[in-house]
């Protein structure tokens, strides 16, 4: 037997390996949020209401709560990289379909279809870096990853000001625009595929872990330290992502006054700030630990941040909210999601991904309806703006329940049942 030990690869390779999976979670991002910049020009020019504009964001949770689970475990029976081509393959059909017809069934259809592989991309991706980073610069290479998203979503927003000359032919060559970032992504997909395939014939990536029968209820037996963590994850983002993404803009609008343009401004700078911010939690992470405790500090601003809201006015409350807001949005996923790969074994980790974005979709499919349904029976509106305030109570509970699942994480992993989320590198 040899005792010449197999080298890992380079970082210069694990980073190539990370830009050319990021090009595909920019490709995401922006197919996602390329129908808020035409919505305008879909109502002008093809008669859309906006229940139909609404439906087409809205059905791309729909096949989610089932897929992201799925895309989990193909990703563990497929492999990360077998699997993140297909389901990069599936988005760009997706946007294709969207954009080749005015057609509303047409569209949904598209949009549908995207929404199957682009979660399940997402998943997929998880996986892959978790077979290229090791616990000590995971959290990093989340992180920056989660940037890459994020920035796809800003620079979508900011398309009708690049591509301007796009936009004033109508509402169509914006969104081939998008299906043809999608199949960037795509073959940056094709060429990892290749080098990942390349590094596992040399043994770089150690041995792919053997195919096991699917038993059912492994896919809910994970242990308890998961569990919190997956009950912080559908509570956080379900207290955030529908108030950020659904609600704050009207909001801000009806609640204090602002401009549509300076309440959009305002809210953006909450992902603006995750571009930069989230990564250099993840690295923070990673030199200090203290991950369950950190988790529980990103929480506790949450609760904070509603009571602002509900309780002041004026500049310095809307500044101080979003600054809450934006480090809590910051901190907690840079250091969930990549937590998760120390507390399940490398051949479950697509699945423990998976579970956890379908709790998350079941979550933000819940709670946007609901309190959609509650401020319309709050009256919430510019003459009544007091009719937030249960919306802002709602999502103030949620975030000290996510809190609490915070603090039991925290105890479990500095009491003997811990798996070292404490510590550092």
């Amino acid at each position: 037997m040899s005792s010449l030990a197999t080298p890992a690869p380079s970082a210069a390779a694990r980073w190539l390996a990370f830009a050319l999976l990021s090009v595909g979670m920019f490709g995401n991002y922006y197919v996602y949020d390329s129908i808020g910049p035409v919505a305008e020009l879909l109502g002008k020019q093809l008669g859309f209401t906006d229940q139909n504009i609404g439906t087409l964001n809205a059905i791309y949770s729909l096949p989610n709560i089932v897929m992201v689970l799925a895309g989990g475990i193909l990703a563990d029976r497929w492999g990360p990289r077998n699997a993140f081509v297909v389901f990069t393959a599936i988005c760009v059909l997706g946007a294709v379909l969207t954009a080749v017809s005015g057609d509303f069934t047409t569209m949904a259809a598209g949009r549908l279809l995207f929404g199957i592989g682009a979660e399940s991309m997402s998943v997929a991706l998880s996986a892959a870096l978790g077979r290229w980073f090791g616990a000590s610069t995971l959290g990093l290479a989340l992180g920056l990853n989660v940037s890459f998203g994020r920035l796809g979503s800003f620079v979508a927003d900011r398309s009708p000001t690049f591509a301007k000359p796009l936009y004033d032919q109508g509402w169509q060559p914006p969104l081939w625009l998008a299906a043809a970032i999608m199949a960037a992504g795509l073959v940056a997909g094709l060429v990892y595929w290749l080098m990942e395939r390349d590094a596992a014939r040399k043994g770089q990536l150690g041995a792919p872990p053997p195919a096991e029968r699917l038993v059912p209820a492994d896919v809910v037996r994970f242990d308890r330290s998961y569990w919190y963590i997956a009950g912080l994850c559908v509570l956080f983002y379900s207290a955030i992502l529908p108030f950020r993404s659904t609600f704050a803009i009207k909001y801000y609008q009806h609640a204090h006054g602002l401009s549509l343009e300076a309440a959009s401004t305002l809210n953006s700078h909450v992902f603006l700030a995750a571009i930069f911010a989230t990564p250099a939690f993840g690295w923070l992470v990673d030199r200090i630990g203290r991950r369950a405790l950190l988790m529980t500090v990103g929480s506790l601003l949450l609760p904070l941040s509603f009571w602002l809201l509900g309780a002041g006015t004026g500049s310095t409350v809307l500044t101080g909210s979003t600054v809450l807001l934006g480090i809590a949005f910051s901190l907690v996923p840079g250091v969930l999601w990549p937590s998760v790969a120390r507390l399940v074994e490398p051949h479950r980790l697509g699945t423990a991904y998976g579970m956890m974005f379908l709790v998350q979709n079941v979550g933000l499919t819940i709670v946007n309806y609901y309190v959609g349904w509650l401020n319309d029976r709050s009256n919430a509106s510019a003459t009544n703006s007091g009719g937030y305030l249960p919306m802002l109570w709602f999502f103030g509970v949620m975030s000290l329940l996510a809190l609490g699942f915070a603090v039991a994480l925290r105890l479990r992993e500095t009491g003997p049942h811990g798996h070292g989320l404490e510590r550092g590198a």
